[in-house]
């Protein structure tokens, strides 16, 4: 990139958007980030904060006048409109680099990747691990006491830090070399949920614990929870219980690769946001 025409941020206010409008602000770069809610996205004066909507391809359009890289994801738990949202990127910047998630039941990641790389667009698909992030849906327990309860406690997951993955794709968004990617990414360490939950006990200095749920008292107890969508439910305990029958998980050097620093830990993660927990 050797102009300063704005790079657009897409659900630019989310753990991973902003975090890539921090990186790229200090690295000198234009940004243009596109939020639902503008009057709320709180961004520094020189970040150009625009309206959009992902269900809404024809509002996405309209924030892509001299625009030359996009960065993407797709936060809604449907896939029906990324198609069309690709095609109007593509038909407008030169370069898209998109965020793959699991959490879209009705398009496999797979299908996802098939989108974004066959659009004519220099494309770059980032496959993350499990989000660091995620270990806040037990935040609410970890206040209340010192027992998590969910399923699937023995499951090994690489929980990887959002600052991690928006590293990664500013490179991508600003570098050569990406045309046609898919960079797998994780966390440096494979933990169990046990020791996910034992890992933000030391950092809070708390003896947290786990107890095991089954998975019906799990779902039970999700789809009780508020601030959790219940279409996301399913989705997500049949993943994990796929993920236990699955191969080993395989952690990858991708991140120090590409952005020639070590992933973080958990316990950075939980350090970086212990202030959520309390």
């Amino acid at each position: 990139m050797t102009d300063n025409r704005p790079i657009l941020v897409i659900a630019s206010t989310g753990n991973v958007g902003r975090q890539i409008v921090t990186q790229l602000r200090e690295a000198g770069y234009a940004v243009r980030a596109v939020t639902r809610n503008p009057r709320t996205a709180d961004f520094p004066s020189d970040v150009e904060v625009t309206g959009g909507d992902l269900s809404a391809p024809s509002t996405i359009a309209a924030c892509l006048d001299g625009v030359d890289a996009v960065f993407l994801l797709w936060p809604l738990h449907t896939g029906k409109r990324l198609a069309a949202v690709v095609d109007v990127i593509a038909r407008r910047a030169r370069r898209l680099v998109f965020l793959g998630t699991g959490g879209v039941p009705d398009l496999s990641f797979a299908e996802q990747e098939k989108l974004v790389h066959g659009r004519g667009t220099e494309s770059t698909v980032i496959r993350p691990s499990t989000f660091a992030v995620n270990t806040l849906w037990w935040a609410d327990q970890i206040r209340a006491g010192d027992v998590v309860r969910g399923a699937y406690g023995a499951l090994r997951m690489s929980l990887i830090h959002e600052a991690d993955i928006a590293a990664v794709a500013v490179r991508a968004l600003t570098e050569p070399g990406h045309h046609g990617v898919t960079y797998a990414l994780t966390g440096p360490e494979a933990l169990t949920q046990v020791e996910q939950v034992r890992v933000i006990g030391d950092v809070l200095g708390r003896p947290l614990h786990w107890e095991e749920l089954t998975r019906e008292q799990a779902r039970r107890r999700l789809l009780a929870d508020e601030t959790f969508p219940d279409s996301f439910v399913d989705v997500l305990l049949d993943g994990y219980a796929d993920m236990l029958a699955g191969p080993p998980l395989v952690l990858t050097t991708t991140i120090h690769d590409i952005t020639g620093a070590p992933a973080r830990s958990l316990r950075q993660w939980v350090t970086d946001h212990a202030a959520d927990f309390t």
